[in-house]
């Protein structure tokens, strides 16, 4: 048979093609079959001198010459594709493969519509984005048709059109495009062999339609959680191979007909809302390999079927509520590698069978279920096993002597009973790289010597260590090291300090009781360093600037001192800095001067003093920022608003002084959701400009999804916490819930009225405005505020009624409306029958229940009592009611200045008894010598 020559038009329209792209010299795809990287691009072998027809990955037809294949998968080709690109000149091709490219910010041209004569197309994993043209409707004749791409969507009608006019078609993989349109209910494609629909935002309910395709043997309709239903009732089937309807909304019992698909390999209903009992039909699933029901409500017991299934190699039945033992049915499953019967609430002692007939085992994940007893020998001899997770039981004891295990690389026992001394047999597992004892009470005797010549992660939180392990100098290289939350005691010992661990990125000694300077580590990668809870004191040595790459660094509640190392400022990649409750002292340091990545700034309960450094302005990301109980003497830093990323602001009990002033951008504070500036020297009226900007307290995300979340550093195994007067408490919050907004503004100098503005935080969780000059009428509009759960607006001057609309706060807990000027009856009804006096004293013309006092009647005794407690303070108990009238009888002006006075300390005993542990223990002793003088 002649053969044609590839036409020069042809060639041409190739060349042009290659020379349109960027071609790297790097390994591009990994080819399993091959189990290598591909590296050398096929277009290297593209040469005018020598025929097109003899090219890598062109195919021409023997007869004409024309090109009727292109194949250019993972071909390093780098670049977009031009919507007249002279690939579409290609008008033979039957085969065209642009595969695993990196095609970027390239969108799929409509001219790929004028390939009339395609047969096959794979365009999948070359990061194509946008809308997928309608004109790929136009390849009627498609067999195999492959878009997989998170960046692309797909119209409804023209997904229709693929599934009833491409009759032709037995390959469909959309995985990943977004396609956002309803399940169909009528499939014309009766040749489908394979579809994947997974990730593409199906929606509606799933019918037969799909298990009815008479041919289809392999479905995947995953990470569709908009998928619902439940699975119908499924018609035998001696051609399906593979479903995968996992992460999806499908839900109800699973039917007894699963059992009628005899030829499965592969069922994985993994994150679906089904519940009931598993059906004994699924033993007739005899040809399956892989069986996955986790994150499920399966309830009831294992079906002893499942011994029948002596293909399955995995097997997953996590997150459910199996109860009782585990069951004796894996005998017969000889050819099991993983099994993982986590999460669930088996109990009894650890199944026998598992260890004596598995032989093939690699992963064996039984934790967070119940099981006690003694973990078997036996366990540890598996020839195969690599990793082996028993956390979160109730096992007491480990065998004395362990098999030596060359397979066992990660073992998991954290959580259980196991006490004593640590296991001297679990040294003979010598390719072990990952071992957690944590929260168990086991000790280590300082002179045993352990050699783990592998390990890399040691992890011993919440035992009974009372030192460091002396074993840790066999250790040669650490990655993780966890001890924290133990009873060790003195100092870090030098040989710890001196250990040059260069690849040590986590370190917690955190909540022990560490004592004496911080030594200079030589963990020059560290990334993060949890040293909180413990009693390390003096200067912090400068060589902890020396760990360039630290991201987390927390030394809060100890006693360091002195003033903190300016180089801080310096550490780029600085994320989390808390350095809360200690002795530091001086100006604060220029944050953010080059580490722009910091988060988490937290530095309250310490003795700062001096402005804010404007380098946080660098700190573009900062979203939490607590500076309370120092000395800071500062105006409002207005400026902080350009921090558009920013959270939680705290400047409470400092020296903060004059007016809020507003920003001079448009976007000001725009996530702000804890507003904190109590207890300093602010003046001026309330700044209802600046409220305005508060966008995240208007309405919040997680409202609309319901999900309560907490701030938190993405990727950092950190919460950020928070202390906070909640309800007339002082309260440390160890997560902060993004759906807490506060406002509090409480003992300053604000004067005016109370902005009826601030009725469009409708997130407003909490609203303190206490022991001010505030005047005027408490705004009606204030019960608009319909998330409020405490309100405070005592010790002001507030006059006239308590407004009928504050009834309309449903959720309102806490309410002190005491010390201020108001007249009326009080509101009856929902939440402000449940407030009782403490929530009205001082108001001298306020009637009716809980009051004692009767509306209607004349009450001439205006005098509250004084306080009766001994241990109030002069700052309580100074300034009386009588004083007031004392101040009047002297003379205007005397009289005006005690009265005000009076109305910014005076406080009532129930606020005493609230907030008087808010107040440095050096103030209240001062306060009280003071009151002993004067009596």
């Amino acid at each position: 048979m002649m053969h044609h020559a590839c036409s020069p038009t042809e060639a041409f329209a190739l060349l042009h093609f290659k020379q349109s792209f960027q071609i790297f010299d790097q390994p591009s795809c990994w080819v399993e079959t091959d189990l290598q990287y591909v590296d050398i691009p096929k277009t290297k072998s593209w040469n005018e001198s020598r025929d097109c027809c003899s090219w890598d990955g062109v195919t021409c037809d023997l007869l004409t010459g024309h090109v009727i294949g292109l194949d250019l998968s993972c071909s390093l080709l780098t670049g977009t594709i031009h919507p007249n690109s002279s690939l579409f000149q290609l008008h033979h091709l039957q085969t065209l493969n642009l595969a695993y490219n990196d095609f970027y910010s390239s969108s799929i041209p409509h001219n790929i519509g004028r390939l009339t004569n395609l047969r096959h197309l794979n365009l999948s994993g070359s990061f194509f984005e946008g809308e997928i043209p309608t004109e790929i409707s136009y390849l009627s004749y498609l067999v195999s048709l492959g878009l997989n791409c998170y960046e692309c969507e797909l119209d409804e009608r023209t997904f229709e059109t693929i599934l009833q006019n491409f009759t032709n078609l037995e390959v469909l993989s959309l995985h990943g495009v977004n396609i956002s349109s309803s399940i169909p209910v009528n499939i014309s494609s009766s040749s489908l062999r394979y579809m994947d629909l997974g990730h593409t935002n199906l929606r509606g309910v799933l019918t037969e339609s799909f298990f009815l395709l008479p041919g289809l043997e392999r479905l995947y309709l995953s990470d569709n959680d908009l998928l619902k239903g439940v699975l119908p009732k499924i018609h035998p089937s001696n051609t399906l191979l593979e479903l995968d309807i996992s992460n999806t909304g499908i839900s109800g019992e699973l039917p007894d007909s699963v059992g009628t698909l005899s030829s499965l390999n592969i069922l994985n209903l993994k994150g679906c809302q089904f519940s009931g009992s598993i059906p004994d039909s699924i033993g007739n699933l005899t040809q399956i390999k892989y069986l996955d029901f986790s994150n499920n409500h399966f309830t009831g017991h294992i079906p002893s079927t499942i011994s029948k299934l002596k293909q399955l190699t995995f097997l997953r039945l996590s997150s459910n509520s199996f109860s009782g033992e585990i069951p004796d049915i894996f005998s017969n499953l000889q050819e099991l590698r993983y099994l993982y019967l986590r999460d669930n609430s088996f109990i009894g002692s650890f199944p026998s069978t598992i260890v004596s007939m598995l032989q093939k085992l690699t992963h064996l994940d039984l934790s967070h279920n119940s099981l006690n007893g003694t973990i078997p020998s036996s366990v540890f001899g598996l020839p195969l096993l690599g990793m082996l997770w028993l956390d979160n039981n109730r096992f007491s004891g480990l065998p004395n002597e362990l098999k030596t295990n060359p397979t066992l690389e990660i073992l998991g026992l954290s959580h259980n009973q196991l006490s004593g001394s640590f296991p001297q047999s679990l040294s003979n597992l010598t390719n072990l790289y990952t071992l957690d004892l944590s929260s168990n009470n086991i000790t280590v005797d300082v002179g045993k010597q352990i050699t783990f010549p592998r390990l890399v992660d040691l992890r011993l939180s919440s035992c009974e260590l009372k030192d460091i392990p002396h074993f840790l100098t066999n250790v040669k290289e650490l990655l993780i090291l966890d001890i924290s939350n133990n009873k060790i005691r003195g100092q870090i010992p030098n040989w710890f300090s001196g250990i040059r661990w260069d690849s040590l990125y986590y370190l917690n000694l955190s909540h022990n009781s560490l004592t004496g300077h911080l030594p200079q580590f030589n963990f020059l990668n560290l990334e993060y360093l949890d040293l909180k809870f413990n009693s390390f004191q003096g200067p912090l040595h400068l060589s902890i600037c020396n760990m360039n790459n630290l991201q987390f660094l927390d030394l809060s509640r100890n006693n360091f001192s002195n003033s903190i190392p300016s180089c801080l400022g310096s550490m780029s990649r600085l994320r989390v800095l808390n350095l809360r409750r200690n002795n530091f002292t001086g100006s604060l340091p220029p944050l953010c001067a080059k580490s722009a990545s910091l988060s988490t700034i937290v530095l309250n309960d310490n003795h700062f003093e001096g402005t804010l450094p404007v380098s946080l302005l660098n700190c573009s990301g900062l979203e939490v920022l607590d500076l309370g109980n120092n000395a800071i003497n500062d105006t409002f830093p207005a400026w902080l608003g350009t921090l558009q990323q920013l959270q939680v602001l705290i400047l409470k009990s400092n020296v903060f002084h004059g007016p809020i002033s507003t920003c001079q951008t448009t976007l000001c504070f725009p996530k702000l959701q804890i507003f904190d500036l109590s207890r300093n020297e602010f003046s001026g009226s309330l700044p209802a400009k600046v409220f305005g900007n508060f966008k995240a307290m208007i309405k919040l995300d997680d409202e609309v999804s319901g999900e309560i979340k907490y701030m938190k550093p993405s990727e950092m195994p950190y919460d950020d916490s928070v202390s906070l007067v909640i309800k007339g408490q002082d309260i440390e919050l160890e997560r902060i819930s993004t759906i807490m907004t506060t406002i509090d503004l409480s003992s300053n100098h604000f004067e005016g009225v109370i902005p009826k503005t601030l009725k469009d935080l409708s997130s407003l969780w909490l609203l303190n405005l206490s022991h001010n000059n505030l005047i005027g009428h408490i705004p009606m509009e204030l019960g608009q505020l319909n998330k409020l759960e405490a309100l405070d607006l005592s010790w002001n001057r507030l006059t006239g009624k308590i407004p009928q609309e504050l009834t309309r706060l449903t959720f309102l807990e806490k309410l002190n409306l005491s010390q201020n000027v108001l007249v009326g009856p009080i509101p009856h009804a929902l939440q402000f029958n449940t407030f009782e006096n403490d929530s009205y004293g001082g108001n001298l013309d306020l009637c009716g229940p809980p009051l004692s006092k009767q509306c209607g009647t004349s009450d001439l005794s205006h005098v509250p009592q004084p306080l009766e407690s001994e241990d109030e303070s002069y700052f309580f108990s100074g300034f009386t009611w009588e004083s007031v009238v004392i101040g009047y009888s002297c003379g205007l002006v005397v009289g005006t200045v005690v009265w005000s006075l009076m109305f910014k300390y005076r406080k009532p005993e129930w606020f005493v008894e609230f907030f008087e542990g808010i107040y440095p223990k050096k103030m209240r002793r001062s306060m009280k010598r003071a009151q002993r003088r004067r009596t």
